[in-house]
């Protein structure tokens, strides 16, 4: 990083212009009008785009600036090849508490404080862009093994545009003529970006014109339980908030930036943990990682002027994405780093303990003290994963100009399946025994292994398929800023996660390897097309716990909740589904009945499925082969879903067959009752 850079660059990078208030509320769209956008889509059969670089928003031209523009611009990357309007949100009620703390990993605490290392990792993910290992190679079917790195290209990755589920080698089934239906090809475009009551965008889109975006100035800040208490706010007839405290001490690291003067800094507006927090971990960090690439006295300063910038970034109450209510946030890449920044530097008040009856008990953690203590390699890696973020969005070259929305999706009681009664049969599948998720993925809605607690173990000792991600994805951190556990009828979908890493390994082998260039197109909101759904598994403390009608069902509910398309966009229009062995790991779920669950509720929701088994070449020959037995008898859904119970009844008395031998017995004759 060049020492030029300096706080006056940071300064006009992140200073935008803060003006009038945000345009009227969006309508619903109904289907009437869904069917019309589509009828003039094909019609007109192309629509105009801008130039490249602007973005032409209905009236509101957008170029590459400050974060997420107005939601409604391509962008410099190019426009998909179909563009259609559609409603961003899906809307309804969440239902109730998830009654599980936990992630899809090993974790002593699932909220990312106070994590032991999990010795053997996960059985379900693995890395971007990851390369083979030893000890990956060997992993359990479904482990987080390693995988070819993207290609390289002038020192950085790039994901290859090759269409994965069409080339060889990576043990796809035989050419069926079925192709799975990817992003940007089957893309339509949203409508304009606008808030409504389901949805709040946190920049300024009458504001926001060429070189930057506006944050949205409305809503004051809030002290309360539905709003992010940012350091910036104190509660009425309170005391006056830490801020200018926290902005004093910030401002000193721009002179002095060692590791003592960190701790000393954020020590001075955390005084009730000098006990507790402990920076061993940032001291081995500057210690072992090479000069070239650590550059942490030239970083500090910066990162600190990037987070002194709050008041300036946010200028709207951010809402909580609490239980039982389905609510969308959007905001740019720019206020996603401003927010990160602080989360490094522990301002966030209210958000440290993480006792049971404390105030954000039922939140993730989100200030990074727990990283920066007891040292490992593991924190070393993820301090590298994180440093590096923070360069690129300090960086006037690199910073990010685009949006990220995060939408927490509740579906009520009455309108999940009744899954008995389901006449649907399976959907098209295609099994890999190569490739991962987030790579050979690319295009289709891309299953994070969750947590109920989001992000899991990243801010602590978790490194597993979610943490990975959060890792290589930095932006997904600060979903742990506003979100609340999830519940059993809800998930939530990130949209526009940019990628800026690649690594290897999982668990005690995870390695940060170095920068990825994220090529991937932009839609007309300046987010990548980038889809990634979290939902979280059962933990099966006792494996047979998972036998019975009502965790199949609750699986199935959770799996549905993530898998079912936006209700405003017409199915041809949504692309397939990349996933995998899903609650497969630490949470002992049985993986041939997890891919049943998921076959099932993709068959409903009526999409397909590209699913990953991580070099276990023989269980995608045998997840192919009872996919092709269920779809030659044309099993529906409900029939299949009744053999499970059966199945379920049976394994209570007697030492039972595996799921797919007892499918098989009960369909692979005539003379078979479905």
């Amino acid at each position: 990083m060049n020492p030029k850079n300096d706080s006056s660059q940071m300064k006009q990078i992140l200073n935008p212009d803060l003006n009038s208030e945000n345009s009227s509320k969006r309508t619903d769209q109904n289907t009437d009008q869904i069917q019309k956008k589509v009828n003039s889509k094909e019609a007109e059969g192309k629509r105009s785009t801008s130039k490249a670089g602007d973005l032409n928003v209905e009236g509101l031209k957008l170029t590459d600036s400050e974060g997420p523009a107005g939601k409604g611009a391509a962008g410099k990357e190019g426009e998909p090849k179909k563009v259609n309007p559609k409603a961003p949100v899906q809307k309804g009620a969440e239902q109730t508490k998830a009654e599980q703390k936990g992630a899809d990993q090993t974790k002593a605490d699932p909220k990312g404080a106070g994590q032991k290392p999990n010795a053997m990792g996960s059985t379900e993910g693995r890395p971007l862009g990851s390369k083979s290992s030893a000890s990956s190679t060997t992993a359990s079917p479904g482990t987080s093994s390693n995988g070819a790195p993207p290609n390289s290209q002038s020192g950085k990755r790039k994901l290859s545009q090759t269409s994965y589920d069409e080339a060889a080698g990576w043990g796809s089934p035989p050419d069926t003529g079925e192709k799975l239906k990817r992003e940007p090809e089957c893309h339509m475009d949203p409508d304009k970006l606008e808030p409504n009551r389901d949805h709040t965008v946190l920049i300024d889109i009458n504001e926001s014109r060429d070189d930057r975006f506006v944050p949205y100035k409305g809503q004051p800040h809030a002290w309360d339980n539905l709003h992010v208490k940012l350091p910036t706010d104190f509660p009425k007839n309170g005391p006056k908030p830490r801020w200018d405290a926290t902005v004093n001490a910030l401002n000193s690291l721009k002179k002095k930036a060692s590791v003592k003067d960190v701790a000393m800094a954020i020590m001075s507006y955390n005084q009730s943990y000098q006990r507790e927090w402990k920076f061993h971990a940032l001291e081995t960090y500057v210690e072992q990682v090479n000069k070239c690439e650590n550059n942490f006295s030239i970083l500090i300063p910066k990162m600190a002027e990037l987070a002194v910038r709050l008041p300036h970034v946010i200028q709207h109450a951010i809402p909580l994405l609490k239980q039982n209510r389905s609510h969308a946030i959007t905001l740019s890449q720019g206020q996603i780093s401003c927010l990160l920044a602080n989360a490094f530097f522990c301002t966030f008040p209210h958000r440290n303990s993480t006792k049971p009856h404390s105030e954000y008990s039922n939140f993730p953690t989100i200030n990074f003290s727990n990283l920066f203590g007891e040292p490992s390699p593991r924190k070393i890696e993820k301090l590298r994963a994180l440093f590096h973020y923070f360069n690129t969005v300090t960086n006037e070259e690199t910073r990010p100009r685009g949006l990220v929305t995060f939408e927490r999706i509740c579906i009520p009681p009455k309108e999940l399946p009744n899954w008995q009664k389901k006449t649907e049969i399976l959907t098209h599948l295609q099994v890999f025994s190569e490739g991962f998720i987030e790579t050979e993925g690319k295009g289709l809605l891309q299953v994070d292994f969750a947590a109920k607690y989001v992000g899991g173990g990243v801010l602590g000792n978790g490194l597993v398929q979610e943490e990975i991600r959060f890792l290589m994805c930095p932006e997904l951190i600060v979903a742990r800023l506003f979100t609340e556990k999830l519940g059993d009828n809800e998930c939530l979908k990130i949209t526009g996660a940019q990628t800026y890493s690649v690594s290897s390994g999982y668990s005690d082998t995870f390695k940060w390897l170095g920068p990825y260039e994220d090529d991937t197109k932009r839609d007309k909101w300046k987010r990548r097309l980038c889809q990634i759904v979290a939902i979280d598994a059962l933990n099966f403390h006792n494996p047979k716990d998972q036998y019975t009608k009502e965790n199949i069902q609750r699986e199935l509910n959770k799996a549905y909740v993530g898998f079912r398309p936006d209700p405003s966009v017409p199915l041809e229009y949504t692309p397939d589904i990349a996933t995998g062995n899903w609650g497969c790991g630490a949470f002992k779920g049985d993986p041939e009945l997890k891919a049943l669950i998921q076959m099932m509720a993709a068959a409903v929701a009526g999409r397909s499925l590209a699913f990953f088994t991580f070099r276990n070449s023989a269980q995608a020959r045998e997840l192919r082969q009872i996919h092709k037995l269920l779809k030659t008898k044309r099993v529906s859904v409900g029939h299949l879903y009744t053999l499970l119970v059966r199945y379920c009844e049976e394994k209570q008395h007697y030492k039972s067959k595996s799921v797919f031998e007892f499918i098989q017995d009960k369909t692979g004759s005539a003379s078979s009752h479905l």
